[in-house]
């Protein structure tokens, strides 16, 4: 294991997660709130740390391997979401305690959304920034920009690419370089931002706002600068606007991206992951706004739809923005919204989730069991569209699958462990393992009541769910520390 040339790295990454310190310590000048200090403190920690880390091993630059790729990407989410609790806990408003410092910055940087802070409209504006700019630099994870950037420093970005990229198949680049690909998605996403945060702009929103939005939205992270989250404007045309871009970041960016070289919308309607996406989305809304008008929940057809399209897409996508407390709804549509999470987004984007694909192939694979029982003999293959695949996928599938729900089921019998209710642990860990935010129960509104060992093992949940299970889990495996 070349743990100097590891070192090497991270302190380069600590060194330009240090930059992002910059934006909410200038903002706090514009607004003078007061807030900027602890930003300026942790700017200066940051890039000291780096600077340490990184110069005495400044010529370990040899090729990575595998295991170097699997173990930056691990200690990448959990040194600069460490990093980047820092100002948190150095600032006087809010007063956060370690624990809830850690949980804020990893819930952040996972775009999981959950949060333990309240009166969040009172919040110096510096801090209501650092959140949101947080979830965007988690989105499509800070590791890809830095393999666009890291190569001109004698860094491979191969390994780390393909232990980072969500979805089942990480084998194939969208180009034959993996910088131009890191730079293409960035591209993607960048462009994507600038154009919610004008759409939230001139549906209503303030300019602060409409940017602070932008950026949760892209990344489906959920945090916003309001307690009410989106109900605080009460507009169907933000709702609307948000519901858009959420739909267009739970897509694959591969999709995205042949869409802009080509020119051309044929590559979303011949993808068989996109059109299971777009049916889910329209079933689960359909199922809301027959509930919410049957059960008179809303008199008025509009303002159902309205609340149906947003909180459907909003929780199915794993964003977590609200309009209203969902958990307020006839039981079956909380719980409902809360399985759609585990389904999440597409593989490639900035959802969570089990990602649509993977439960495309766990259908087809179950299909096709049946069909065995049927026709003993006969030889079944599973396509997706076209394509036939090969079997060390499907079981790579049925392999992620027991591993989630062994994640899933440990998680949640720790916080019964430590006195939680069962359906306040159940849809806690969905809401951090499937990086959702929002549960229900205790957790229906925040975190902040629950107690610190419950808050540590959500922070591990957050993880599992960002890094997809493998890329954690294999850490724990003797094989991978032989040499």
């Amino acid at each position: 294991m070349q743990y100097k040339n590891i070192i090497r790295i991270l302190g380069l990454l600590v060194g330009l997660l240090s930059v992002t310190m910059l934006p909410p310590a200038l903002i706090s000048l514009v607004y003078r709130d007061g807030g900027g200090l602890p930003f300026i403190l942790a700017f200066l920690w940051c890039i000291g740390t780096g600077f340490l880390a990184w110069y005495p091993h400044r010529f370990e630059k040899t090729d990575l391997k595998a295991r170097e790729g699997f173990l930056i990407v691990v200690l990448f989410w959990l040194v600069l979401a460490s990093f980047s609790a820092i100002p948190l806990m150095l600032l006087e408003t809010p007063n956060l305690s370690t624990t809830d410092a850690f949980f804020e910055s990893f819930s952040g940087l996972t775009t999981t959304g959950a949060t333990i802070l309240n009166h969040i409209d009172d919040l110096p504006h510096a801090v209501l920034w650092y959140r949101q700019q947080l979830q965007w630099l988690g989105g499509m994870g800070i590791i890809v920009l830095a393999v666009a950037v890291l190569p001109m420093l004698g860094i491979g970005g191969m390994q780390l690419y393909r232990a980072e990229t969500p979805g089942p198949v990480k084998d194939s680049k969208m180009t034959p370089r993996i910088a131009d690909t890191a730079k293409h998605l960035w591209y993607i996403y960048l462009g994507l931002t600038i154009a919610c945060a004008l759409a939230y702009w001139l549906a209503g929103m303030s300019g602060f706002d409409a940017i602070c939005h932008a950026f949760s939205t892209i990344a489906i992270g959920g945090f916003s600068t309001h307690d009410a989250s989106m109900g605080y404007f009460n507009s169907p045309a933000i709702n609307l606007v948000c519901v858009t871009f959420l739909l267009i970041a739970g897509v694959n960016f591969a999709l995205h991206y042949a869409a802009v070289q080509s020119r051309s919308l044929k590559s979303y309607f011949f993808d068989p992951e996109f059109k299971v996406f777009i049916g889910i989305q329209i079933v689960l809304v359909v199922i809301c706004f027959t509930v919410l008008l049957s059960t008179g929940t809303y008199q008025d057809a509009d303002q159902a739809l309205d609340q149906a399209l947003f909180q459907s897409v909003s929780i199915s996508t794993t964003a977590g923005f609200a309009t209203t407390s969902f958990a307020d709804w006839p039981t079956l549509l909380p719980m409902l919204l809360i399985f759609s999470s585990f389904i999440g987004g597409c593989a490639g984007s900035t959802g969570g989730g089990m990602k649509v694909v993977r439960v495309v192939l766990l259908y087809l694979q179950g299909l096709r069991e049946l069909n065995k029982l049927v026709h003993p003999r006969a030889i079944f293959s599973i396509k997706l569209g076209r394509k036939v695949l090969p079997d060390r996928i499907v079981e790579a599938v049925w392999g992620f699958f027991s591993a989630y729900a062994a994640v899933f089921v440990i998680c949640m019998l720790l916080l019964l462990a430590a006195g939680m209710d069962d359906i306040t642990a159940f849809t806690a860990v969905a809401a951090c393992i499937n990086n959702l935010g929002p549960g229900l129960g205790e957790v229906a509104a925040n975190f902040s009541s629950i107690n610190d060992m419950s808050k540590w093992v959500l922070i591990m949940a957050m993880l599992f769910g960002r890094l997809e299970i493998f890329t954690l889990l294999v850490l724990f495996t003797p094989a991978f520390w032989r040499s």
